[in-house]
């Protein structure tokens, strides 16, 4: 998930100490250390690790490889002599790959049972999921009006009345860009090229990246783009950092294109601190950490008991059953539907 500004760091920290209950996740591992591979949108609370130090005695270092198809590639190339213990961020769309890889040695963390049970997340015996969200259609709410109201569906982009007002990105170079093409995907079934093709007739435009889109095309970084593909908590940033400050998101969703994303967390199989990488994805489902993720990284915890913030109190219900394909399925069709996206869409 992509963050939108770093919150600052004094006050979240704060905020864990006074607010997050007396959970911890504790053990003597004599001052050793654990190494946490990411993608380079994973975001915390400063000082929020250092909790996990001072319950274990175990230091926290983290390494950024890119995004979620430079992470497992990297994983997978470096499986007999890996760069780190834990690896965040491998979300649903690459966990096939991933799983099929055998880079990870199994665990199944206590804590587990104590997700929330309508996540409907894909179990594994290697990963464990630790945030959520959802891909969707976001839509500048001032572009649309009683006479041209905004599209209430995915299948409203077909009419021409709406050419030339959205922005996406290549599903070969961009996460949410992948999961929206599966949304379409899912939604359209055979038909999801003839979207594609009558998208492009009504001239779709096309970044290689969110911050592109959003920052760059879409009206909210100053473009002129009125729909762009972005999250469910893109609203909720706007709302929070809008300046100057407005009680109501400029910005809306249209549900029925949204495509969800959960994310995991493995250990590596050649770890050589296989009891401390444990200990680091327990903590990574403890109350303190799963209440951290969604101010700094906009995605929704997965532990049940995990308090929001209120301003995620407007987050939408979207149907769990929505625009669902597996992770196998994605796995055996990824390459061939981005080439024919590729094809239909810029050649």
């Amino acid at each position: 998930m992509k963050k939108y500004l770093t919150i600052p760091a004094i006050t979240m920290f704060l905020c864990i100490l006074a607010c997050g209950n007396s959970e911890k996740v504790t053990a003597d591992f004599n001052e050793s250390s654990v190494t946490l591979i990411t993608h380079d949108s994973f975001a915390v609370s400063e000082g929020i690790f250092d909790i996990f130090t001072s319950e274990t005695g175990i230091s926290v270092e983290q390494l950024s490889l890119g995004d979620t198809g430079q992470l497992i590639s990297t994983s997978i190339l470096t499986k007999d002599d890996p760069i780190g213990d834990v690896i965040f961020g491998i979300d649903n769309t690459f966990l096939g790959r991933a799983l099929n890889a055998n880079i990870f040695t199994p665990y199944t963390s206590p804590i587990e049972s104590r997700i929330a049970e309508e996540l409907d997340y894909e179990k594994s015996d290697y990963l464990t999921p630790i945030d959520y969200g959802h891909v969707c259609l976001n839509y500048w709410k001032d572009s649309f009006n009683d006479t041209f109201p905004p599209p209430k569906s995915i299948d409203d982009l077909l009419d021409p009345s709406y050419s030339n007002l959205l922005v996406v990105q290549n599903p070969e170079t961009s996460s949410p860009g992948l999961a929206f093409l599966l949304a379409t995907i899912s939604h359209f079934g055979d038909n999801w090229v003839s979207f594609w093709q009558t998208l492009n007739q009504n001239g779709v435009s096309v970044t290689s990246d969110w911050e592109s889109s959003y920052y760059g095309d879409f009206i909210a970084g100053g473009g002129e783009n009125s729909i762009v593909v972005s999250y469910a908590s893109s609203p909720i940033a706007e709302l929070i950092y809008s300046d100057p400050p407005v009680e109501i998101p400029p910005t809306a969703i249209i549900e029925d294109s949204c495509f969800k994303q959960v994310e995991y967390a493995g250990i590596l199989k050649n770890t050589k601190n296989k009891p401390e990488a444990e200990a680091l994805i327990d903590f990574l489902l403890s109350q303190r950490f799963q209440e951290d993720i969604p101010l700094n990284m906009f995605m929704m915890p997965v532990l049940r008991e995990a308090s929001l913030p209120v301003a995620f109190s407007i987050y939408p219900t979207i149907p769990s059953d929505l625009n669902l394909i597996s992770p196998n399925e994605i796995e055996s069709n990824r390459n061939n539907w981005t080439e024919i996206w590729t094809e239909t869409v810029l050649r």
